[in-house]
């Protein structure tokens, strides 16, 4: 009896790790979208700060008049190339699936916005990282671009990992009783 609850809850924790696909903001409010006034106010930061995974959806509200977002390559973003963007969003009101693990690079389609610093890099966990481990050590978008870039901050990584920690040991719990 006593086993079959450890394994029941168990399963439930090791459930509750597993996150549905989130739509995220970008920037975390509307109008976050433009030039930022320092590199703490760059999206990049924000990014930094986030943990992204395969099926999220990035979600951008700006003025799509005076804006647009592109996405890019990697060359593209460096050099804040937009004449030939993998994708182009505007009106202002867009929202982009995550279809893949690794680097996603966006860059401003308004002249000279780029440059300014109005770009960003998402970083997407690989499904099997998440699935096997708990921990995010995905690479910052500082490591991606260069010191430009405010650091990592692992606060968000250590409470995912924290959790798939407590899944294994009810785990392990339940095969010993």
């Amino acid at each position: 009896m006593a086993s079959s609850l450890v394994s029941s809850l168990a399963l439930v924790f090791l459930l509750l790790t597993i996150s549905e696909a989130r739509e995220m903001l970008v920037g975390g409010k509307a109008g976050a979208w433009k030039i930022p006034m320092s590199e703490d106010d760059s999206l990049n930061a924000w990014a930094a700060s986030s943990r992204f995974r395969v099926g999220d959806s990035l979600v951008w509200k700006y003025d799509g008049e005076k804006d647009s977002v592109l996405q890019v390559t990697r060359d593209g973003y460096l050099s804040c190339n937009t004449t030939s963007p993998i994708e182009e969003y505007k009106g202002g009101n867009n929202t982009v699936k995550l279809e893949r693990s690794g680097p996603h690079y966006f860059i401003s389609g308004a002249e000279g916005h780029c440059e300014k610093g109005e770009k960003l890099i998402v970083v997407v966990l690989s499904q099997n990282h998440r699935r096997y481990t708990g921990i995010s050590p995905a690479p910052s978008p500082a490591e991606l671009e260069g010191p430009a870039v405010a650091p990592t901050s692992g606060a968000g990584s250590l409470k995912r990992g924290l959790g798939g920690l407590v899944a294994v040991g009810v785990l392990v719990l339940g095969f010993l009783f």
